[in-house]
């Protein structure tokens, strides 16, 4: 009886080392048509080193500009500049004027990557619901901005799906006007998308805003605050993520980065780099991706003279 239990147990154990096997062999690279050659080869070879990982594998992605188009303005802009034209543009009563002047602030501000500007607009939505801001970035991506989620990197998030990785976005934009959109393009959950968090209070987002604001290093800090993991891949397109990819204990992907502007004092170890040549030297994997302005959709953040992001056609 003995020897046919351990006949038995080593049975079962073959099996689920053939089933485990099979497991492995069947999470399979798809190449991505439009990158290079040796930009897949190094993709798949880091996802292949990851396939014996036992813990969670978490990969962690910029929104704009790194998973979709930024050209000619953020879509966060955007939404707000058009409701505000179309809701409180030139009426008289308390709350039109209390928006704009937060609106006025942000255009006086200018800068629209700064932290006070990414809080504003928080201050501009406080008052909605969830559903109402959701709906207001889902629709704002349906008229102007359908067609600009980079095909690549969907591919690429497909494959990390395949490996078994968990796939996070990080904005500075508010969180709830970007999460529908978002999580519906790239099939990852709601809860997946982490932006700027205002309190809900009795059913509608306050003006009152929840550390860390995933900004520069804020974005390496919500990381630990709200993922709880660290990192084998991260994706970014700035010098505002470099914290962010910094992160990252694997492979760190740059997507369409500066190669014109050379950083000042003020972005430490960038100093003296373009952001192109900065990711170059510590070994990121530099990717390109079409983002060009597409010339059949006005968009109304013209009107406000905002700053346009520079166009980046695929080579």
């Amino acid at each position: 009886m003995r020897s046919i239990s351990n006949r038995f147990f080593y049975a079962i154990v073959v099996l689920l080392n053939v089933f485990a096997a099979g497991s492995i062999c069947a999470q399979q690279y798809r190449p991505i048509a439009t990158w290079p050659d040796e930009t897949n080869a190094r993709i798949e070879e880091f996802l292949n080193t990851t396939l014996t990982v036992t813990d969670r594998k978490v990969a962690v992605f910029d929104c704009d500009g790194t998973v979709f188009g930024q050209a000619p303005y953020y879509l966060a802009d955007e939404a707000l500049y058009d409701y505000a034209d179309k809701n409180y543009k030139n009426r008289k009563d308390k709350e039109s004027r209390q928006k704009m002047a937060i609106l006025d602030r942000m255009v006086k501000d200018g800068n629209n990557v700064g932290k006070p500007y990414v809080e504003d607009r928080v201050h501009f939505l406080s008052g909605m619901t969830p559903e109402e801001i959701a709906t207001l970035g889902y629709d704002c991506y349906m008229r102007s901005y359908k067609g600009k989620m980079y095909p690549e990197m969907k591919a690429l998030i497909s494959n990390l799906k395949e490996y078994g990785f968990e796939v996070w976005i990080l904005t500075a934009s508010p969180e709830f006007l970007y999460q529908r959109f978002v999580a519906s393009e790239l099939g990852i959950p709601v809860t997946h998308v982490l932006g700027v968090k205002g309190v809900v209070k009795n059913g509608v987002m306050s003006d009152e805003i929840i550390m860390p604001i995933p900004q520069d290093d804020g974005k390496a800090q919500v990381i630990p605050t709200y993922i709880k993991a660290v990192p084998l891949i991260v994706g970014g397109n700035s010098r505002g993520d470099m914290d962010m990819l910094n992160e990252s204990r694997g492979l760190k992907i740059v997507v369409n980065p500066d190669d014109v502007t050379v950083r000042g004092k003020e972005d430490g170890p960038m100093s003296g780099h373009t952001v192109k040549s900065y990711w170059e030297k510590e070994g990121a994997l530099i990717v390109h991706c079409n983002d060009v302005r597409d010339r059949n959709v006005s968009f109304k953040t013209a009107d406000f003279k905002i700053r346009t992001n520079l166009e980046n056609p695929k080579k």
